[in-house]
């Protein structure tokens, strides 16, 4: 099979689709987690630690090098500006924090999704299947009832034929 057809047969199944939504859900959601992670988490806990802006947090790795007028550098914004070689941890922590959501997220939704199959799969394990004998069996035990039931058969086999009731005499 090549390439093409394999491709046409994912395509007309619904897997783009369905991937192109996650996509589309997982960016957005990605989005939301940061917010979340810098415009409410962080700020707080800034504050707790005296008033430190995590966004803000880098080790300069060319202390010695200083701003065109001479001012030591003393922010992240600086040190971009001046080429300074720097390690943004604060941004990290960030990030870090961000993917931590994440993962618990889709940890929780696929532990979600595997007790949903279990419980699915335990209420089709109670459900006993049958082998084509018994439904074979089946179909002819029900035959054999609409046919009695048609002639006026007794259980036993025998005619029995309509009768009125009668009271007591």
């Amino acid at each position: 099979m090549n390439i093409a057809k394999q491709f046409r047969d994912f395509v007309d199944k619904g897997n783009i689709m369905d991937l192109a939504v996650g996509v589309i859900i997982g960016a957005s959601f990605g989005k939301v987690v940061t917010s979340l992670v810098n415009d409410v988490l962080m700020p707080p806990i800034g504050k707790l630690m005296g008033e430190v802006n995590f966004s803000d947090l880098f080790i300069n790795l060319s202390p010695h090098q200083l701003l065109p007028n001479g001012d030591r550098i003393v922010s992240l914004a600086q040190a971009k500006t001046a080429g300074v070689p720097i390690i943004a941890y604060g941004q990290f922590i960030s990030t870090f924090l961000d993917f931590i959501i994440v993962g618990v997220c889709v940890f929780a939704i696929v532990k979600s999704i595997a007790l949903l199959k279990r419980r699915l799969n335990l209420d089709a394990a109670a459900v006993p299947q049958t082998g084509k004998e018994e439904k074979l069996l089946t179909e002819i035990r029900d035959l054999l009832k609409a046919n009695r039931d048609q002639f006026g058969l007794s259980p036993q086999g025998r005619h029995e034929p309509d009768r009125k009731e009668t009271g007591p005499e």
